[in-house]
């Protein structure tokens, strides 16, 4: 058994995002004591979400017991408090679930009944009730949703960074991971500059590369990453929304209806609708590079799921940069909007987790292994979802340091939180 002196850290969290920094912060708390270091590939910060913040998501939308369900129910609570407690910008402005048609009616009429399973405070609208809160909006029907928002997740990011780094922790960026080693006494990794990290448990919070980084670990994610381009338009007249407004989702498509979010700078931003991208066509790639980032259509085993959606998805890949057809879905709730209205917001991009099948991750995937805990898919929740996500990954690779035989300070001196 190697020695305390032999570890450069307890546990070694490769992934300086949020969800990385939340498992950090996490281990700080529920450990005190505990050596963490975070490796982050960029030289700066990797979360940005920009002067208009980013949306607080509610929940409702996931199935009553899944992990995107309870965490995000639940991490917008703590969100909310823990901005109030720092000081960071968080706006609860409620979220509008519009119907414009009669089909959408009983899917509505399903939010309701899994808000109330969640134990979100969801208010049924009529027509003149949705105009009191949104009073440009035209629907048949709606629902409110109390607990949604919008949040300076870049602020939530660099606070917890620095309560990982008031903890002891270590943030070393511009450390991209090339190899990992493991030893029966943990794991040893060694940085693209040639430095090495020898821990007791890993965490792989590499987000579009963590599927990578299981395998470098010598473990099968039993998925791949697939790269997806955002397109998001802004709408030039914004006083015609004043907070959240989204169409009713309909299950058989893999992204939501129209969706209107006013940021905290003001700008009413449309969308965003997620396709397959292609870096090499102007895409914006998620932090640092992708093999085969092209589409779902370039990854080894995702053809049989590719194949059952590829009429959805020549529709997405056509529709959503298109301003017509986003025009044409935000009329539906905003009459009136042409495309003069709409113009291009910087676009974005994000991973899709699939499996051998084809077939998406709907909901986070932790995997664990020896000295190592895998978050293989952290969904759009995964902010919102962020601290009571971190909670987890952190009592997951707790459990994994203590097989070594290692305690943490704290807990020795009965003061472990």
């Amino acid at each position: 058994m190697a020695t305390h002196a032999a570890y450069d850290c307890d546990v070694l969290v490769i992934g300086g995002g949020i969800v990385g920094l939340s498992s950090a912060y996490a281990l700080t708390r529920t450990a005190p004591g505990t050596r963490v270091t975070v490796l982050e590939k960029e030289h700066g910060p990797r979360h940005r979400s920009g002067p208009g913040g980013g949306m607080v998501h509610t929940g409702i939308r996931h199935a009553p017991g899944s992990l995107q369900a309870r965490w995000t129910v639940r991490g917008a609570a703590e969100l909310a408090a823990f901005c109030a407690e720092h000081g960071i910008t968080h706006t609860v402005t409620g979220k509008l679930i519009v119907a414009t048609a009669g089909t959408e009616l009983p899917r509505l009429h399903g939010l309701v009944q899994r808000g109330r399973a969640h134990g979100l405070p969801v208010r049924e609208l009529g027509p003149a009730q949705i105009a009191e809160y949104e009073p440009r909006v035209r629907g048949l029907a709606a629902i409110r949703v109390g607990t949604g928002g919008v949040c300076d997740f870049a602020g939530v990011a660099a606070r917890l960074a620095a309560e990982v780094g008031d903890a002891g922790g270590r943030i070393r960026y511009g450390a991209e991971v090339v190899t990992v080693d493991r030893r029966p006494w943990g794991v040893a990794v060694r940085t693209s500059d040639g430095r090495v990290v020898r821990a007791r448990t890993l965490v792989n919070c590499a987000g579009p590369h963590s599927d990578r980084i299981a395998r470098l670990a010598g473990d099968d994610p039993g998925v791949r990453n697939v790269l997806l381009r955002e397109t998001s338009y802004e709408l030039t007249a914004p006083d015609q929304v004043r907070g959240l407004v989204h169409q009713v989702p309909d299950p058989a498509l893999r992204h939501p209806g129209a969706r209107l979010t006013r940021g905290l700078d003001g700008v009413v931003r449309v969308g965003p609708a997620a396709v397959p991208a292609r870096a090499e066509a102007g895409s914006v790639r998620p932090a640092g590079r992708l093999r085969e980032p092209a589409s779902v259509l370039g990854r080894a085993g995702s053809w049989p799921g590719a194949l059952r959606h590829r009429r959805q998805e020549g529709q997405e890949a056509h529709g959503a940069p298109a301003r017509r057809a986003v025009a044409r879905a935000v009329r539906r709730l905003l009459p009136g909007v042409t495309e003069d209205d709409l113009r291009p917001y910087p676009s974005g991009a994000r991973t899709q987790a699939v499996l051998r099948d084809g077939t998406p991750v709907d909901d986070f995937l932790l995997r664990d292994a020896p000295h190592a805990v895998h978050v293989l898919h952290a969904p759009a929740t995964a902010a919102t979802a962020s601290l009571p996500l971190g909670r987890e990954v952190a009592r997951r690779a707790l459990l994994r340091a203590r097989a070594t035989g290692w305690r943490p300070p704290a807990v020795e001196s009965g003061h472990c939180v």
